[in-house]
């Protein structure tokens, strides 16, 4: 199975990226999702996604309302997409302090009883605040991820508040939370993918994020890189899904494109790595053309199966 990590329909306009034309809503981020992409020959779709809303709309403004309320306009499209398309997306609950912390914790925690949300997404740099001297807007979220085994998805890769390494003092407070660094370090004002791939060696609470990491260094990385640690997400939109998955399906290529992965393992990091992370089943990948074909539709044969050790 397919699971993309890092996903933002929305049904407004982006008010940060300010992408142009219609919001990219659900309906076409399941067309997106659906491809089908070729992977090692057989056709695919990214099967599940965490979904969350983009990062622009969650801030205050002018109009909006308050506290928990104001918090719950944020996330009401993406929990009405969770209950709408159960078997495609999983929700990713967007904290922002600001809004006060006690007020997001309560908001995680009512998402991830009411509409099953997996995940909750830290952006610094969109929300102003230093994670690493901001423990205590941090910590009443962080003990809720560690009362329902909640994974934490952190954005990376531009100054001044999303170096990965300054999340460390929050990461090391909670060794029982699970952190998936986004982006591999890698967003528009710098690189710093490794020292994303050092703190996933290092630290055993730590994963990485594939998506905006450069092929070469995804090839590098993944010869040392625990076969666990890796995960499949590709920020969509803006980017295209298609390319992200070629990226990974290189490894399976000898090198120095790759590093000669067999398909089991190209599927942990497609998708059953963050798959156990979050309590999904597992499945293997598709053995011949046939099985790939099913797997297209919206309910086939094998997904939702436990896959072989």
């Amino acid at each position: 199975m397919i699971i993309d990590t890092h996903l933002h329909p929305t049904n407004l306009v982006d008010e940060a990226w300010r992408h142009t034309g219609t919001p990219f809503n659900g309906e076409r981020m399941l067309k997106l999702m659906d491809g089908p992409y070729m992977i090692n020959g057989k056709p695919r779709r990214i099967d599940m996604g965490f979904i969350q809303p983009p990062p622009g709309n969650t801030g205050y403004r002018d109009g909006n309302r308050r506290g928990r309320e104001g918090i719950r306009d944020y996330m009401a499209y993406i929990a009405e997409l969770t209950q709408k398309y159960p078997d495609r997306f999983i929700g990713n609950f967007t904290y922002n302090p600001r809004w006060g912390p006690e007020n997001g914790a309560a908001e995680l925690e009512f998402h991830i009883k009411e509409y099953g949300f997996k995940m909750v997404k830290l952006h610094a740099n969109m929300h102003g605040y230093r994670p690493d001297r901001a423990l205590d807007w941090l910590r009443p979220a962080m003990k809720v991820c560690a009362k329902y085994n909640t994974i934490v998805l952190i954005h990376t890769g531009d100054g001044p508040f999303t170096i990965p390494t300054m999340f460390y003092p929050i990461i090391r407070e909670f060794p029982m939370v699970n952190f998936v660094i986004a982006h591999f370090g890698i967003q528009t004002g710098g690189n710093y993918s490794f020292e994303t791939f050092w703190m996933s060696m290092d630290t055993p609470n730590v994963y990485v994020e594939s998506g905006w990491c450069f092929q070469a260094r995804i090839a590098e990385f993944a010869q040392q890189l625990p076969r666990h640690k890796l995960v499949f997400g590709t920020d969509s939109p803006p980017n295209e899904p298609g390319m992200w998955l070629r990226e990974l399906e290189m490894l399976c290529r000898p090198a120095p494109h790759g590093i000669g992965i067999d398909e089991d393992t190209l599927e942990d990091y497609l998708g059953n790595n963050i798959a156990r992370l979050a309590g999904i089943r597992t499945s293997p990948p598709p053995r011949n053309q046939e099985e790939a074909q099913l797997r297209l539709k919206d309910s086939y044969a094998g997904l939702g199966e436990t896959a072989s050790a």
